[in-house]
């Protein structure tokens, strides 16, 4: 079996997603001044701010922001080991639980960062969301120093454990929030087991999404093991081609495993339904503008993406020669 094929085939999973592309009527002016402020700290290299520049955030103030703080924790942990990444996380963690403290002389920018975001989110954020937020986003960031553990220690997950720890590094459910920062959402509805399947169907499509687009790039860097194309290989003995078909095939049963739920999710009242409607239609959208921003950036495929949504053909990158130790 080749497990090494010269092109890869990229379905397109999200088809008939009933979701459509749809960009917010104030999204331009917001980049701009999101983009604007997050420059002055100064905080990548000019090749990294260079990559950061050419990215595109579908989100108003608060989730362009949190976009750009996303894109720094990955930019300064993704080759730290387990330790530094940890010290990396407590000091965000603390910076978003006192917002309103001077951060220390020194101290790495992160913790400034975190702070200045979570300072102005929480002027008008619901506090339903603020708790919510935090409690999503710190997992995600405790989850993000077990991944350099095991990149550090060279542990490869299964299937299952690698989708356990993968729903809490993409990211996705802090993002969640940014959908019901405008409402009350009361914690027995966040918390309801329909809400949180639904949730975490849509959190799957974006896993999926993600890690085909980014598989070719993080397999050449020799980064691919947090991955669910490479487990898929490692675990089912496929290659690529043939772990990404599964990929779409799993990814086509959660489709429905979605819109079948939302015929399940109960009724609070008029009011409330429509705040629960405009949630789900929120966390239902980001599957959408992930795989949009993948193919319209340019992380993955450089200036090509747009050719390659339309191919579905990428060529194999070589993989780089690592340095010896």
């Amino acid at each position: 079996m080749d497990t090494h094929p010269k092109m890869i085939y990229l379905p397109d999973t999200m088809l008939n997603w009933p979701w459509p592309r749809t960009i917010n009527p104030h999204f331009e002016d917001v980049k701009a001044e999101v983009g604007a402020s997050f420059r002055d700290f100064k905080a990548l290299s000019p090749e990294s701010q260079e990559a950061f520049d050419k990215c595109d955030f579908e989100h108003i103030r608060i989730g362009c922001e949190l976009m750009n703080v996303f894109f720094l924790l990955e930019e300064y942990t993704d080759n730290e080991n387990g330790a530094v990444t940890k010290d990396m996380v407590d000091l965000v963690i603390d910076a978003l639980n006192n917002p309103r403290k001077i951060r220390p002389e020194g101290e790495c920018i992160l913790g400034e960062i975190a702070r200045q975001f979570w300072a102005r989110a929480i002027q008008t954020a619901s506090l339903s969301s603020q708790r919510h937020f935090l409690e999503t986003f710190t997992a995600y960031l405790r989850a993000v120093v077990v991944e350099a553990l095991d990149r550090e220690q060279g542990h490869r997950r299964s299937i299952d454990d690698y989708l356990k720890l993968r729903r809490l590094t993409i990211g996705a459910k802090p993002s969640f929030t940014i959908c019901e920062m405008g409402m009350d959402l009361p914690d027995e509805i966040f918390y309801h087991p329909v809400i949180v399947e639904l949730a975490e169907c849509s959190t799957d499509l974006i896993i999926i999404g993600n890690d085909m687009v980014s598989y070719n790039k993080e397999q050449a860097a020799g980064n691919g093991d947090h991955n669910l194309i490479s487990t898929v290989m490692l675990e089912l003995g496929l290659d690529s081609g043939g772990a990404i078909a599964w990929a779409a095939h799993h990814h086509a049963e959660l489709q429905k495993r979605f819109i079948d739920g939302l015929a399940k999710v109960p009724s609070w009242g008029p009011s409330v339904d429509v705040l629960v409607k405009e949630y789900l239609d929120g966390i239902a959208i980001w599957p959408r503008a992930d795989t949009c921003w993948s193919y319209e950036g340019q992380r993955y495929f450089g200036t090509r993406g747009l050719e390659i949504q339309q191919t579905r053909l990428v060529q194999l990158l070589p993989k780089a020669e690592r340095k010896a130790a």
